[in-house]
Order: structure tokens, then C-alpha cells, then sequence
């Protein structure tokens, strides 16, 4: 049973491309599940009960943490680990023949890195040793080595802010959270080994690229 993730930015396209893939490899008679990885989190569970506006609804996204939020969220990415080793499992004893993971647990750690990129200063080391070392070895890098499993296949769907913000549905955050990312999700893509995959043109000519790397 085959793992391929699918990361980048919001409105990058990883959505759209899965579902391509799913209904390419479904027409090969392969059995394919769906994953998601901010939907799957338990983290996201909880703190989505509390993320509200002013009005009481729903947040679409969170662009900025405390402390307290951010430990949070370490914690919950350990148990969602765990979680989903024992998914995967179940998968693969089911004869699934992959799992096409739209988002992935580096986007996970890519977002909580970029919320202690977000923190004062003065709130203490976190955000300076990100800094100082590019944000590759934070507090976070033993999770890369012991409990994030490697996918047979991990996309990086490069694409540029400006490009995004064109698209017919745009990222609520705007476009200066999308570069601070960007810069995050750049260096971690060369970190990990991800295919990195020009995400600027349309989607047919993206999936062209991408559906042979499956074989």
C-alpha cells in the first residue's frame, strides 16, 4: 500500500489534484482511501469548538496562536501520530492499495512552526531558535525522525502568493500570510525530499506531471 501526500499552501491547488489522482487511480481499479490531515487531527476537533468570531462563527482559519496554543497543538499532532500508524494499519490488513493524503502531517508542523514564528520575542526561545536556525531544526525535529511516517511519494505544490490570490477562491488570509509561509514550506520541502512540483499553472497540466509519479 502506497502513501502520497499532497502539501502547500491554502488555494495552491493540493485539493483538486487529489481528487484527480483518486478518480485516475479508481479508474485503474485500484482501491484508494481518502486522508485528510487537518480534518483527521484531534486538535482540530477540539480547538474548532472554540474558534469563533464575534458573532459565534466558525473561524475559517487561524493565522496566530499563544503560547498555550501552540503546546497544544505539539501535543495533539503526537496522538494524531499515533492514530494514524494504527489507520494505516487497518488500510493496508483491508487491501487498500493507497492512500492519498491531501495535507499531511509536515503541513502540520509547517503551520505550528510558522504560529511560533508569530510569537513576541519576548515569549522566549521558541521563536528565536526557529530564527536563528531558518526553522529546520525546531523544537519539532524529533517528530520528523521518530513518529511522522515517510510517504512512498511527497508533493510540494510550489506556488507563488500573487498567483494564488488570482484564483477564483482565494485563502481568507490574505496574501502576507502567504509569503511568510511560503518561505516556511520552501525550506522544509528540501529538508524532507519532497517532489517539488510548479503549482502556478492550471490543474491538467499539473496532474500531467504528477499521475506518473505514482506508478
Amino acid at each position: 500500500m502506497k502513501l502520497i501526500t499532497v502539501s502547500g499552501l491554502d488555494g495552491s491547488g493540493k485539493s483538486t489534484q487529489i481528487q484527480l489522482l483518486k478518480n485516475y487511480l479508481e479508474s485503474r481499479g485500484k482501491r484508494v482511501f481518502y486522508f485528510h490531515a487537518i480534518e483527521f487531527s484531534i486538535g482540530n476537533k477540539i480547538l474548532g469548538k472554540f474558534s469563533v468570531d464575534k458573532n459565534k462563527q466558525p473561524l475559517k482559519s487561524v493565522d496566530n496562536a499563544g503560547w498555550l496554543g501552540i503546546q497544544f497543538r505539539k501535543i495533539a499532532l503526537f496522538f494524531d501520530l499515533i492514530r494514524f500508524k494504527m489507520l494505516r494499519s487497518k488500510l493496508r490488513n483491508s487491501g487498500y492499495d493507497y492512500v492519498l493524503s491531501d495535507r499531511y502531517f509536515y503541513d502540520t508542523v509547517i503551520n505550528i512552526n510558522y504560529l511560533l514564528n508569530s510569537l513576541p520575542l519576548e515569549k522566549g526561545e521558541l521563536k528565536r531558535d526557529l530564527r536563528n536556525n531558518s526553522g529546520i531544526k525546531s523544537p519539532l525535529t524529533p517528530l520528523f525522525q521518530r513518529g511522522i511516517i515517510a510517504p512512498d511519494l511527497a508533493i510540494y505544490l510550489h506556488a507563488d502568493p500573487e498567483i494564488i490570490m488570482q484564483r477564483e477562491r482565494t485563502p481568507d488570509q490574505g496574501i502576507d500570510y502567504l509569503k511568510n509561509k511560503k518561505e516556511i514550506y520552501d525550506r522544509y520541502a528540501e529538508v524532507l525530499g519532497m517532489k517539488i512540483i510548479d503549482g502556478n499553472r492550471n490543474k491538467e497540466e499539473v496532474f500531467e506531471e504528477i499521475y506518473p509519479l505514482t506508478e
